[in-house]
């Protein structure tokens, strides 16, 4: 058994435990990085960039579509559409992301990671020691449903978002369980790819954690193309079929039966814990580590920090990167003896994450999302109006979108901003800047949009706001 030393172990090398890394080698500290998969973690390989690169030519055809004058002949061509995604995820090879590890002074370490002790990380039997601390980055996992069946199913009949994005066939017929994002991104992207695909969601529309009106745009594009929407469907029994010396998938519901050639399980996704060994250090294996806002893990004195999806928090890439380098500088400053600050939107506070996370869905059309959703008591208030300026008039022929703004009208500034419409993703920074710097209404009046550019429609809402 081999012991090893080092300032600080992050056990994840996803986006977040790599931004850990770097910043606490950035402050003069020794750093071991451990992961029993592909360095890049589940958003290179998985997740972020290969379904975007899936979703992407689909929402450009479409795009070029509601512009008149533009030849569109034809649709898209899978294979190449696979091939521009393997691109992107270099088909699973992580060795340029080793090499980018090892050029930031940071040293990669593969294998399965288990916290033995306070400070202790064991990597297939080697020990890992760490002097100030250990940083856990290890994600999320799709969380599986409890459907009569689904355990008896082959696991070629049944997807989870990781196969949804690394499968180089089309199937036939896509059965699809979950509405929420990673349901609609993945229905249609497939959708858009030639697969039959049937979206069952266990609400009225698409996207229940947003306003009403972004899911029903939604369910309007996934309609349009080609998606088939069960809504208030729940999936009471999935079965193995042979039709014709082929196996398929039977989903039953209230309503009736769904047959597929594959069954994508899009049903959210839980903390990645329940194979950290947790329970030696008294926490609770499979449950998320709860952190205060300088990534301290609840129960730890101050040598177990945690961010990003693990956390529970803000299960977001971006959200994810923005902790780790916090807790990155907050090990580096605990270990240089300097004041850790505690304070809200100081340098070693996550304090966005409970005012300001943003989000896009970047299905056709987009929803975009930061801060509030729906107004939560006295003295606020939500300003909904249509995306109608000549910036959208001028983007594509019928364009139809909308927004909601909440405002805190006893301190005049936005507390959280959605929109709903081909692109508005570009227009969430905008929204984020306010929100986060406290910018008051009046004060963003002078704010000038260009015209004519989309970002007009601010100039629109602080005139529905009254000013």
């Amino acid at each position: 058994m081999a012991q090893h030393a080092y300032d600080v172990v992050v056990i994840g090398a996803g986006p977040v435990g790599e931004n850990a890394a770097a910043r606490a080698v950035a402050g003069g500290l020794t750093v071991a990085l451990v992961d029993h998969e592909r360095f890049g973690g589940e958003c290179s390989y998985w997740a972020c960039i290969p379904s975007k690169a899936l979703l992407r030519p689909g929402n450009l055809l479409a795009a070029v579509r509601r512009m008149p004058g533009v030849d569109h002949v034809g649709g898209l061509d899978p294979a190449a559409v696979f091939a521009r995604r393997d691109a992107f995820t270099h088909e699973g090879d992580d060795s340029a992301q080793v090499e980018w590890v090892r050029s930031a002074g940071i040293e990669p370490v593969r294998g399965h990671a288990r916290i033995t002790g306070e400070r202790e990380v064991t990597v297939d039997g080697d020990v890992f020691r760490a002097r100030q601390a250990v940083i856990v980055c290890t994600g999320s996992v799709a969380r599986m449903p409890s459907v009569a069946g689904l355990a008896e199913l082959s696991g070629k009949l049944v997807w989870t978002s990781r196969d949804a994005t690394a499968a180089s066939t089309v199937p036939g017929r896509l059965a699809v369980l979950g509405g929420g994002v990673v349901g609609t991104e993945l229905a249609q992207a497939w959708a858009h790819l030639g697969a039959e695909v049937h979206l069952l969601m266990t609400g009225p529309r698409p996207l229940p954690a947003y306003p009403e009106f972004a899911g029903d745009a939604v369910a309007e594009g996934l309609r349009g193309g080609g998606v088939r929407l069960y809504p208030d469907t729940a999936a009471e029994h999935v079965s193995e079929v042979d039709e014709s010396g082929a196996s398929a998938v039977r989903i039953a519901h209230a309503g009736g039966v769904v047959d597929a050639d594959r069954l994508l399980i899009a049903t959210g996704r839980r903390p990645a814990t329940a194979e950290l060994g947790l329970d030696a250090v008294g926490l609770e294996p499979g449950d998320p580590l709860r952190v205060d806002d300088n990534g301290v893990v609840s129960g730890t004195d101050g040598w177990l920090f945690a961010a990003g999806d693990v956390t529970g928090r803000a299960p977001l890439t971006h959200q994810g990167k923005y902790a780790a380098r916090i807790v990155g500088d907050v090990v580096v400053a605990a270990a240089r003896g300097d004041t850790v600050y505690r304070s809200p939107w100081s340098a070693h506070t996550t304090t966005a994450d409970h005012h300001a996370v943003p989000q896009v869905v970047f299905t056709d059309p987009e929803v975009a999302s930061v801060g509030m959703r729906e107004a939560a008591g006295p003295g606020q208030r939500a300003v909904e109006l249509d995306i109608a300026v000549a910036g959208s008039a001028l983007h594509a022929d019928g364009y139809t979108g909308r927004l909601r703004a909440i405002v805190d009208t006893r301190r005049d500034v936005l507390l959280g901003m959605t929109f709903v419409g081909p692109d508005t993703g570009e227009l969430l920074h905008a929204a984020t800047i306010a929100i986060v710097g406290e910018v008051p209404l009046h004060r963003l009046w002078h704010a000038v949009p260009a015209f004519p550019t989309i970002s007009e429609v601010w100039l629109r809402l602080l005139e529905e706001y009254g000013l």
